[in-house]
């Protein structure tokens, strides 16, 4: 498998990183979006958020439990982060590697460029 994320797994790659257990790891973003951007992954190789089942859902919760230290560890856990996942070609997804975004350090803009909902 040709997969980025994989090799970050397996070690091929180096990374960053925040924290790592069993199931997930948390490493700096090398084209960071704000102070704090940070990507949490699981190490099981799940293509998108549409291909996770309900026997990923144990993971899923441990992928929000590895969000919540990294935010903790990174210093963003009071003044706030954003926890973004990309799905497919219009929710720009780049890496086919299930991934979240952790964005936190400054007050975040708008969520989208189509929505003042947020301002």
């Amino acid at each position: 498998m040709d997969c980025l994320f994989c090799k970050i797994v397996e070690g091929s790659i180096p990374s960053n990183k925040v924290l790592e257990n069993d199931h997930v790891i948390v490493f700096h973003d090398i084209q960071p979006a704000a102070p704090t951007h940070v990507l949490v992954i699981p190490k099981k190789h799940i293509s998108s958020m549409n291909e996770v089942t309900a026997e990923d859902l144990p993971l899923i919760g441990e992928i929000h439990l590895a969000a919540q230290e990294a935010a903790k560890r990174l210093g963003v856990e009071e003044t706030g982060y954003r926890l973004i996942n990309n799905c497919g070609k219009d929710g720009e997804q780049t890496v086919h590697h299930l991934h979240y975004h952790l964005l936190g350090g400054t007050r975040l803009g708008v969520l989208t460029s189509l929505s003042d909902s947020h301002k």
